[in-house]
């Protein structure tokens, strides 16, 4: 399966953790893109009748997938293998978006392919130039990095923040819409999802520590800042999640009328909301109860 869906994932972190800096984003940026894109494009419209009856156990499998790939991201000591799994677990996001099969949960399934893209190349690519620098991927020999490459640090820093989905930065808008769609049709489920917010930000957060805070451990100080040409590669990576982390309604203003066409192919709308039950049925309760 070219999606990472747990437990068809077991390709991606060996894949990431022994290609090129550049390959790996090739790869985890675009291609496996075409998985969740054939989903949509293929999966949805041709077969609306089985989706729709195995819409349960996809869904399901997203979600062990999105607390599955955050639990074992924490545990990696391979910085590569560590981004690699935060891929399993945003990739069940997708995945759940679509499967949702609500307009909010698809228009963020669909923006989340973008914004994954561009926060996953950011972070490999930043990643890949430290392990260029210091010839080793295992995070325990780093220490220290902010104080010889505060710009190398910077950068990854956003990207970081990005790929944890915090407010203003693109993956935020896209994690937000699939969480409010799935939660209007499976609220136990969005709720379930959502754990994988703090644990984000665990795993996030002290990798950037062991890596980037402290004292300098040794190997360390001569690791160099990033050069203008690497900043020419990252510097628009990181304006786009700036941006569309602003103002997604550039993106979503395409996204949402083909959502619709896809939802109207396959017959499904979106669940009335549940004020909106309650007070049908309170309208019509004295009809129901009056006599001639």
């Amino acid at each position: 399966m070219k999606a990472p869906l747990w437990p068809f994932h077991t390709w991606l972190p060996g894949a990431a953790a022994e290609a090129t800096p550049a390959s790996a984003v090739l790869m985890m940026a675009v291609m496996d893109k075409v998985g969740t894109f054939g989903m949509l494009r293929y999966c949805l419209p041709l077969f609306p009748d089985s989706a729709t009856l195995f819409r349960p156990v996809v869904i399901a499998l997203a979600v062990i997938g999105i607390v599955y790939g955050a639990v074992l991201a924490i545990g990696q000591t391979d910085v590569m293998r560590l981004i690699a799994y935060t891929s399993i677990s945003h990739f069940g996001f997708i995945i759940l978006g679509i499967f949702a099969m609500t307009s909010q949960g698809q228009s963020g399934s669909t923006l989340y392919m973008v914004n994954h893209g561009i926060s996953t190349a950011a972070l490999f690519l930043i990643a890949g130039f430290l392990v260029s620098r210091r010839g080793t991927r295992v995070i325990a020999a780093y220490g220290g990095v902010q104080k010889v490459a505060p710009i190398l640090a910077g950068t990854f820093l956003v990207a970081g923040m990005a790929t944890l989905a915090l407010p203003g930065l693109a993956p935020f808008v896209s994690e937000f819409l699939v969480l409010i769609g799935t939660f209007t049709r499976y609220p136990a489920i969005a709720v379930i999802a959502s754990s994988a917010l703090v644990l984000s930000a665990i795993y996030l957060l002290w990798l950037y520590q062991r890596i980037m805070t402290g004292p300098v451990t040794d190997g360390n100080h001569t690791i160099t800042d990033l050069s203008k040409r690497e900043l020419l590669v990252v510097a628009p990576l990181l304006t786009l999640l700036i941006g569309l982390g602003v103002y997604p309604k550039i993106a979503l203003d395409v996204i949402n009328p083909a959502v619709g066409h896809t939802l109207g192919a396959i017959h499904q709308s979106d669940p009335e909301p549940a004020q909106a039950r309650l007070s049908s049925r309170e309208r019509s309760s004295p009809a129901e109860g009056a006599h001639p």
